[in-house]
């Protein structure tokens, strides 16, 4: 019996993906739980796992696109398993002489893309010959060109010298000559979605951004004395980011206008405290939001700030992860940013905007001292939130960081 692999609901309002990458090919038997393939959609990359056992016949190549209830494979429960034990030579039969290849197999050399298994047949080379440097040993089309042209730079033949035809895929997959002006390629599903909530926040919301600066002093000296007993008691680095979430909140609790959002005609003021931590990933930026971030500790906080960031970079963020923020948090600093305006994230009425720590000369008490200074910057919806509660709420900010006493209470 075949089972369908259809693409699941993957969070609310997603509607497409595409299918990254295949982690089976077709004639591959899979174990219940085992991934198939990573979708990658507008918003998180998810894993498809096989519901049961069987072998696998995929429907559609990595790189298309798919709508959600598609069926892209299917699985043939009757199947049973290869056998695992390996087949011995008669004892009067002399064991088959081994092959001996100059190069190291790949370990997946056999998993191979569309676009890597055209090449290779086109070329007529042996898969296993070629040293893969993907993912768990995966062929990728660099790696193939590589050998190509290893093998074309060997001791020249008769047959050799004359030049090789080049082929359409050697085209298709091989760098763009540097006389070309341009690369065009498709953008990503999160790509293009980014792109729409910046577009739609600028038309929807009268955005105004206002700036101050503050001193990191104590928050720095206070983090080098802390540091040590901090990682031996949970296993952890503390972090900027938890100060910035701690100040934020009591911000918020002195100016709650800037913890709401509008509605078409309402205005909604919001009670609870889940501040949304922009993290940025190799397909773009994503606000995966700390949740009760006014009821954690510094070491919660720390420990949801680098769960976050870890499952970013590996493509494993919930679409629940994302939703329901009140605020949002972007740290431009650790880019190097020195001054920024955030953009709004919708339908939230306020971002802070942090940035890199620079050592500068300051008057203090009539002296001219060099400290190290971060410039800070508050972008909100005007329509919700005056400039004089802007201006209140990034002072807030500023004298929560540079006198953090008051934030080091649940230490």
């Amino acid at each position: 019996m075949s089972i369908e692999v259809k693409i699941p609901p993957v969070g609310e309002s997603i509607t497409s993906g595409v299918v990254s990458v295949w982690h089976k090919k077709s004639g591959d038997y899979v174990a219940a739980g085992e991934a198939l393939l990573t979708l990658e959609t507008d918003k998180v990359s998810s894993e498809i796992t096989a519901e049961k056992a069987g072998v696998l016949e995929t429907k559609v190549e990595e790189g298309q696109e798919v709508k959600i209830g598609e069926v892209v494979a299917t699985i043939d429960d009757n199947a049973t398993a290869p056998s695992k034990e390996k087949s011995t030579a008669a004892p009067n039969e002399p064991a088959p002489a081994a092959k001996h290849t100059t190069e190291k197999r790949s370990p997946n050399a056999d998993v191979l893309s569309p676009a890597v298994k055209r090449l290779t047949t086109e070329e007529k080379l042996t898969p296993s010959e070629i040293t893969g440097t993907g993912k768990g040993g995966r062929l990728t089309k660099s790696d193939v060109l590589g050998h190509l042209q290893k093998k074309d730079s060997g001791p020249a033949t008769d047959d050799q010298e004359k030049p090789r035809a080049q082929k359409k895929s050697d085209v298709e997959q091989q760098p763009a000559a540097s006389s070309e002006r341009f690369t065009r390629k498709k953008m990503s599903p999160l790509r293009r979605k980014i792109a729409a909530q910046l577009v739609m926040s600028q038309q929807t919301a009268a955005i105004l951004t206002t700036f101050n600066e503050c001193d990191m002093s104590e928050v720095m000296a206070f983090r080098k004395k802390a540091q040590e007993k901090f990682q031996a008691d949970h296993g952890l680095k503390l972090g900027f980011m938890s100060f910035f979430l701690k100040a934020t909140v009591e911000a918020l609790r002195a100016v709650p206008s800037i913890n709401s959002r509008i509605e078409g005609d309402d205005f909604i003021l919001n009670h609870y405290f889940d501040i949304g931590v922009a993290v940025g990933t190799e397909r773009g930026l994503v606000v995966p939001v700390v949740r009760d971030a006014d009821q954690k500790s510094f070491a919660d906080l720390e420990r949801d700030i680098a769960d976050f960031a870890a499952r970013a970079r590996d493509g494993k963020i919930k679409i629940e992860d994302l939703q329901g923020g009140v605020f949002t948090i972007s740290n431009g600093g650790v880019y190097g940013s020195l001054m920024g305006t955030p953009i709004l994230n919708p339908p939230q009425s306020g971002i802070l905007g942090m940035h890199a720590i620079q050592q500068r000369p300051v008057a203090v008490k009539g002296e001219v001292v060099v400290r190290p200074m971060m410039y800070l910057a508050l972008s909100y919806d005007h329509r919700a939130v005056d400039g004089k509660e802007a201006v209140t709420f990034l002072i807030k900010v500023k004298e929560a960081i540079e006198n953090p006493t008051g934030l080091l209470l649940d230490l």
